[in-house]
C-alpha cells in the first residue's frame, strides 16, 4: 500500500508537467483545428536559449524564466506566421506538414546555439524532498503542480471572463460567423499561439531546471508527451488536458513500478491506440473549454 500511495505521488507531481504541455497543445488545436508538430521544439529552444544566457553571464532563475518565455513565444509566432496563417482555410494536413519542416530547423538552430548534447542548468530548489512518514515529494514537482493548477485557473478565467476569452470561443464555435461578427480570427490566432507559446516556455523552464539538465531530445519529448496528453483527455478540452496530463503521469508511475521501466511508455501508448479504437464520445473534435 505504502508503494501504490508513493507512486501515486509520483504520477501525479510527473503528470502535471505533462498537464502543461498539454493545455498549450490544447489551445492551438481547439482554435485552429491543427496539430503544431513545432510546439515542443519552439519549447526546446526557449530552453537552449535561457541556458545560453545563463552560460554567458549566469544569469538567476528569474532572468531565465523570462528569457525562455519570450524566445518561445518568438518561436511560437514564427511558426504560426509561416505555417498556420497561409493555411488557416485550407487542408490541415499541409499545416502540419510545414510545422514538421518547421521543427526540424528549430532543432538545428539550438544544436548550432549549444552543440554538446547535454548541459547543465540552475536547479529550481536545493533542498531535499517533503517527507511525511514513509511518503516523500519533491519540492520541484509540487511546485510544477502548482504551476500547471495555476494555469488551468488563469486559463479557465480568461476563456471566460474576458472580451479575449469570447473572441477565442466566438471562433472555436464557428470562424466564419466570428469572422463576420468584426472578429479579427487570424489576430485571435496568433494571439492564441502566443499566450500557448508563453505556457510552453514556462513548462520548459521548469521541467529543465527540476532536472537541472537539457539535452536536444527535449523537443521531441514534449511533443510526444503533450499531444498524448492531450489525446488522452480528449481533443479540445482544457480540464481534458490536465486530466489527460495527470492520467499519462499515473500510468507511467504504475507501469514502471509493477511492470518495469522498459513497459511505461508501452502501456501508455497501448492505452492510447484502445482509446482511439473504440473513440469513447467524450474523445471528440469540438471543444469543450
Amino acid at each position: 500500500m505504502i508503494d501504490f500511495v508513493q507512486n501515486t505521488l509520483d504520477g501525479v507531481t510527473a503528470g502535471a508537467s505533462y498537464a502543461l504541455l498539454a493545455v498549450g497543445f490544447t489551445l492551438i488545436f481547439g482554435v485552429l483545428r491543427r496539430a503544431n508538430l513545432s510546439y515542443g521544439p519552439a519549447i526546446m529552444l526557449g530552453a537552449y536559449t535561457a541556458t545560453w544566457v545563463f552560460l554567458q553571464t549566469g544569469a538567476g532563475l528569474i532572468v531565465l524564466l523570462v528569457v525562455a518565455v519570450l524566445a518561445t513565444v518568438l518561436a511560437g509566432s514564427y511558426v504560426e506566421r509561416l505555417c498556420f496563417a497561409p493555411h488557416r482555410k485550407g487542408a490541415a494536413a499541409a499545416a502540419m506538414v510545414a510545422s514538421f519542416a518547421i521543427w526540424m530547423q528549430l532543432e538545428e538552430l539550438a544544436t548550432l546555439l549549444l552543440p554538446r548534447h547535454l548541459y547543465a542548468f540552475p536547479a529550481l530548489y536545493e533542498g531535499g524532498p517533503l517527507i511525511f512518514g514513509p511518503f516523500f515529494l519533491r519540492v520541484e514537482s509540487l511546485l510544477i503542480l502548482l504551476a500547471a493548477i495555476a494555469v488551468c485557473f488563469v486559463g479557465w478565467k480568461v476563456l471566460y471572463a474576458t472580451r479575449f476569452g469570447i473572441a477565442v470561443r466566438a471562433v472555436i464555435d464557428d470562424p466564419r460567423a466570428a469572422e463576420l461578427s468584426g472578429i479579427d480570427v487570424g489576430a485571435v490566432s496568433l494571439r492564441v499561439f502566443a499566450v500557448s507559446s508563453a505556457i510552453g516556455g514556462l513548462t520548459g523552464f521548469l521541467i529543465v531546471s527540476s532536472h537541472e539538465q537539457v539535452t536536444p531530445m527535449l523537443g521531441m519529448w514534449s511533443t510526444l508527451k503533450g499531444m498524448l496528453a492531450m489525446m488522452l483527455g480528449g481533443l479540445g478540452s482544457l480540464p481534458g488536458a490536465i486530466a489527460g496530463g495527470l492520467a499519462l503521469g499515473l500510468i507511467e508511475a504504475h507501469s514502471q513500478w509493477y511492470l518495469g521501466p522498459q513497459f511505461r511508455d508501452f502501456i501508455a501508448y497501448l492505452l492510447l491506440f484502445a482509446l482511439l479504437a473504440a473513440r469513447p464520445p467524450w474523445m471528440n473534435t469540438r471543444s469543450a473549454y
